[in-house]
């Protein structure tokens, strides 16, 4: 673990999770001039292609076009981590440490099982991490609680009615810089490497379709959909698209 305090943090099951599904939410914060995190679960060493070695690689490559302040993983096993006391406080030693206000987490239902766990296990360490009678210690020194105020999940892989949608429409080249980052992970029709769903040469296509059917319902070209697990306050409804 590295990096301070910063206003949003992503934390997801797997490197590039965050480049498919909300990377042009991030760098729209950025330019609004909010810091940003990355933390994955995983180092995602049970995916189809590539290693978890190339994948830190291209994960860091990514993080710069995003602009994110850091990048790191908590090393849980992929496809198998579960939302246990060892875990749980992980990832609150995770938010206690950078103290952020919005947290963006997986899908809370997916293709993928580890999207689903993830989100729940995000959702679960939110909460236990405003808890003052839960102890953590980093560096030597005891924590204190810090319970986001707010916690946005993804839509990824499987449609989901989005709560709220984000224009990204001026990010949307820089996204997609970000994502292939992630070379070895996408349609490469010199790869030896087996095909996996989204090594196929129609995932980018259905991802701009996801993409633009997200915009849509805002009236722009582009947008990102998250849900969200209580209602969101907002101050000024003149603001809401």
């Amino acid at each position: 673990m590295h990096g301070g305090p910063v206003d949003i943090l992503c934390i997801t099951a797997h490197p590039d999770d965050a480049e498919i599904s909300c990377a042009g939410t991030l760098m729209r914060q950025i330019e609004l001039g909010h810091s940003v995190g990355l933390v994955e679960l995983t180092a995602g060493e049970l995916g189809t292609r590539g290693s978890a070695t190339l994948r830190r690689q291209e994960a860091e490559a990514a993080m710069k076009v995003i602009g994110a302040r850091f990048r790191y993983d908590l090393g849980l096993p992929d496809g198998f981590f579960r939302s246990e006391r060892e875990v749980l406080l992980k990832v609150v030693t995770v938010l206690r440490l950078h103290r952020p206000r919005v947290v963006i987490a997986n899908a809370v239902r997916d293709r993928h099982p580890d999207h689903g766990r993830g989100a729940d296990l995000v959702r679960e360490a939110a909460f236990l991490s405003g808890l003052r009678r839960i102890d953590t210690i980093f560096g030597g020194k005891p924590q204190e609680p810090w319970r986001p105020t707010t916690l946005l999940h993804c839509v990824q892989d499987n449609w989901i009615d989005p709560d709220l949608v984000v224009d990204i429409t001026p990010f949307w080249d820089r996204k997609m810089e970000a994502l292939m980052c992630f070379r070895s992970q996408f349609y490469d029709p010199t790869s030896t490497e087996p095909e996996s769903p989204i090594a196929t040469r129609e995932f980018l296509p259905f991802l701009e379709g996801r993409h633009r059917a997200m915009g849509r319902i805002i009236h722009a070209p582009y947008g990102e959909g998250f849900t969200v697990q209580r209602a969101p306050g907002v101050r000024d409804v003149m603001e809401l698209a």
